[in-house]
């Protein structure tokens, strides 16, 4: 980094993180505390209003920005979220300059718009396996409404129509919006099911008229969308074995329920943890005979019932 560079970063770094010791931006930079001070006194000539206090080290004056860029909450919380995905998904190279993006984006919010940011950024996670065509039509039509009852923590009322449940007019559900995840190219509200009383995923394709309630929620305090997917909150534990000729595959469109894996001779082994059996059973009969579920036994009685009914549908006439 030469000089120049520097000098704009010690500025954004100020701005964005307050009082810094000189040790501080010299491991930061690594450089000396020698360059520091000389540094500082080379922005202090230029004009930059560095406020210089001994042992609590530098800060700028307050009301200081640089550079004037102006980001709606909007704007801000989608450059952030798009460095974030490609920080989790691309080289150490790539990683550290979406990292420096990053913080020269969040060092030219103002404090309270950045703290909004930040909470959101908490609130919202992608996780691999996305099909890159965008969110579907019914997805579409919630987003706005899901993410403005995050921001403001609002209540949500809808119609939930659960994968295998055979009902389609499911008793209307409330839950408090913790947080947005995107599963495999589909979209996720993570939050406090009022039904339930415990934390859940809704699927938004799967949800119809959802409106928000003036009833308002408060988040727990540092909550992060990794609270969403702590393997005990699924207490029920499938194992399953893969042929060998299915794994590479397995692997390629691994299911979000799955906690573990194992190559055996015989295959490969895949632990998930579901809170309820019907989550897995249609993604375990896609791979037909190359797939057999070991425990538990209540599982491999669906699925040999299914079998069943498929091989009852398709004897000859």
């Amino acid at each position: 980094m030469n000089r120049t560079d520097r000098l704009l970063a010690i500025v954004l770094e100020l701005q964005a993180s307050g009082w810094q010791r000189a040790e501080d931006l010299a491991a930061r930079f690594e450089i000396t505390k020698r360059t520091v001070y000389r540094d500082m006194q080379a922005l202090s000539e230029a004009g930059v209003p560095v406020v210089a206090v001994p042992g609590q080290g530098y800060s700028l004056a307050p009301g200081y920005f640089l550079p004037p860029l102006a980001f709606t909450l909007d704007e801000a919380t989608m450059l952030l979220l798009g460095a974030d995905f490609v920080a989790q998904n691309f080289d150490a190279q790539y990683r550290a300059a979406v990292q420096a993006a990053s913080r020269k984006i969040e060092a030219v919010l103002p404090e309270a718009r950045r703290a909004q940011v930040q909470a959101f950024q908490r609130a919202i996670r992608f996780i691999a396996g996305g099909t890159g065509e965008g969110a579907a039509p019914q997805e579409q039509r919630w987003l706005p409404a899901v993410r403005r009852a995050i921001l403001e923590q609002r209540t949500v009322r809808f119609q939930y129509h659960a994968r295998g449940s055979g009902d389609s007019t499911e008793r209307a559900r409330q839950a408090d919006p913790y947080g947005l995840a995107n599963v495999g190219g589909a979209w996720y509200l993570v939050g406090f099911d009022h039904l339930r009383h415990a934390l859940r995923h809704f699927r938004l394709e799967r949800m119809e008229g959802l409106t928000l309630l003036d009833k308002t929620f408060q988040r727990p305090a540092g909550f992060s969308i990794t609270l969403g997917e702590r393997p005990d909150d699924r207490p029920i534990v499938v194992k399953a074995l893969f042929a060998s000729s299915a794994a590479r595959w397995v692997q390629e469109d691994r299911s979000f329920f799955a906690v573990a894996e194992e190559q055996r001779p015989d295959g490969l082994l895949v632990t998930f943890r579901l809170r309820q059996e019907r989550d897995l059973l249609q993604w375990l009969l896609g791979w037909g005979a190359q797939v057999q579920v070991l425990e538990p036994a209540s599982l491999r009685e669906q699925i040999a019932r299914e079998a069943e009914a498929l091989l009852r549908n398709h004897r000859p006439v």
